[in-house]
């Protein structure tokens, strides 16, 4: 099932899409009445084209993203960093959170400015040190997510709030998918139609029971947190007027274009 967050005259709604568009351009929605997060969640009888709503980001984290860094060893490598011996956690704040086809917003702050395309886990309930066995019981579904990262400040601030935080620094989309094997998924991405990222959820160093059993040994995660993954070896620089898009299979794709601040 993919559940899309959209909005018709600023309204936000959620709702299930059915679409063969991988970023759900065309398509129809069936109109829930509440956000299946966090309750059970009734059609209303409403069916609307995707066509005339806008896609927003299918969840707000309620309190933090929470990120694995170096997750695959390709991507370790290219960047001149070990392997790391335990997950490696950083956090990205809700307010970085966007939507599909919202501008990442290019700061002045920094002259090197990169995509990160990742599997993102939408937690569904409470959790706190988590048994691996008991994983999917705390996973509402999946979504697409870019870490978008200003490298130049991750290398020169010795920590990474600031270069993995800004604002519009977490594409998030286009739906969440709730009912999805991850254990061998593409993850590619391409830059003004170049591919620049190919790679393969199989191919994590620390696979997901690994990865949310460590998070929640020392913090706990709410429904709607998200679980960023990793990214796969191909980061890269872009600029403003760039479009990125970043598709992972049986999900979709998530585009944004990178613009200036007015």
């Amino acid at each position: 099932m993919r559940i899309a967050r959209f909005s018709v005259d600023d309204e936000p709604k959620y709702g299930v899409v059915e679409t063969d568009d991988p970023e759900g351009l065309t398509g129809t929605v069936n109109v829930l009445d509440s956000d299946p997060l966090y309750r059970s969640a009734q059609f209303t009888g409403e069916k609307l084209q995707l066509a005339d709503v806008r896609l927003l980001a299918p969840v707000i984290p309620r309190s933090k993203v929470v990120c694995v860094g170096r997750n695959y060893a390709a991507h370790a490598a290219e960047l001149g960093n070990d392997v790391p011996q335990q997950p490696m956690i950083f956090l990205k704040p809700n307010t970085s959170v966007i939507g599909p086809r919202d501008g990442i917003v290019y700061p002045e702050q920094t002259n090197d400015l990169h995509f990160e395309g990742e599997l993102a886990i939408v937690i569904g309930r409470i959790c706190r040190d988590l048994p691996k066995e008991r994983v999917n019981e705390v996973i509402f579904g999946y979504t697409i997510a870019n870490d978008v990262t200003a490298r130049d400040l991750q290398k020169s601030d010795g920590q990474w709030a600031r270069a993995k935080g800004f604002d519009t620094f977490c594409p998030l989309g286009p739906w969440i998918s709730t009912e999805l094997d991850v254990s061998d998924l593409r993850v590619s991405t391409e830059l003004n139609g170049e591919p620049k990222q190919d790679g393969r959820t199989s191919q994590f160093i620390f696979d997901i029971p690994e990865v949310l059993a460590y998070i929640t040994s020392f913090t706990t995660l709410l429904p709607g947190d998200v679980v960023l993954t990793g990214t796969p070896a191909g980061v890269g620089p872009m600029l403003p007027g760039d479009e990125v898009s970043v598709s992972i299979e049986g999900i979709g794709t998530l585009t944004n274009k990178v613009i200036v601040r007015d």
